[in-house]
């Protein structure tokens, strides 16, 4: 889909070297959490807690917490009630920053985030500054290895997806969808056991801010990867692009 930035590629590779190495194991669970709270308990109805289940068990978490997480995400375990907050501001460079969160303590999460985007260079911004920046999307991210493409992108569409492509930096297809069929087409390639590596709903910006300067990159990337790092963050989208020579020598 045009306009997914390049954000969302290193955000996929870092996921996946976090799962390898075993971190983030309490994301994991805020993710569930977030997953059953909007399409409730049964992952066989809910793809998206599917997915995170999977994520967390190829993370190492064990089915006891998952299992806690699916319960108090569902509304049936008693104790503090988490609640989905969404911070908006801009980053170094009129970088559009969007995040969404999961907190059982709106203070200390909005103190966090606020403090980010003031030692970085941005601006923590009022409700819907940038939010008409982006527009919600179901995404369904699956492994090229093996895929017949054909048969995915007949599977897909006839099913109501939107748009099919390869992502070659993370070798992955892309399955755009509205958010209303992102079940429907998860369902149909379950059907053909097709392997789902993730399904969730996503915030794709519609115009990208061109970042061609390190002064700019480097404290933009600091800022997101801050977010991204804090345990009550669930998603950060920001509407950036920079070359991959700009990227590489930024981050290695």
């Amino acid at each position: 889909m045009a306009g997914h930035s390049k954000w969302a590629n290193i955000k996929h590779r870092k996921a996946a070297q976090d799962a390898k190495k075993g971190q983030a194991a309490a994301k994991y669970c805020r993710a569930i959490m977030q997953a059953a709270k909007l399409g409730g308990a049964d992952p066989e109805a809910n793809f998206r807690l599917r997915t995170a289940i999977d994520k967390a068990k190829s993370a190492g978490v064990n089915n006891d917490t998952i299992d806690r997480a699916v319960q108090k995400g569902a509304g049936l375990l008693s104790g503090d009630q988490l609640e989905d907050m969404t911070y908006e501001g801009y980053g170094p460079g009129g970088v559009a920053v969007f995040i969404e969160a999961m907190t059982d303590n709106k203070n200390r999460t909005a103190g966090d985030v606020r403090s980010y985007f003031n030692k970085y260079g941005g601006n923590l911004g009022s409700d819907g500054c940038v939010a008409w920046m982006f527009v919600q999307r179901g995404e369904i991210l699956i492994n090229t290895e093996g895929q017949d493409e054909e048969q995915l992108l007949d599977i897909a569409l006839n099913s109501g997806a939107e748009d099919v492509h390869v992502n070659d930096t993370i070798n992955r297809f892309e399955i755009w969808t509205p958010t209303d069929t992102l079940n429907d087409v998860c369902q149909a390639l379950r059907q053909y056991d097709i392997p789902i590596e993730s399904a969730e709903t996503t915030r794709v910006p519609e115009n990208t801010v061109k970042v061609d300067s390190a002064d700019v990159a480097k404290p933009l990337l600091k800022l997101l990867d801050a977010l991204e790092s804090q345990d009550d963050v669930q998603q950060v989208y920001a509407n950036f692009d920079m070359d991959d020579e700009l990227l590489e020598s930024c981050t290695s």
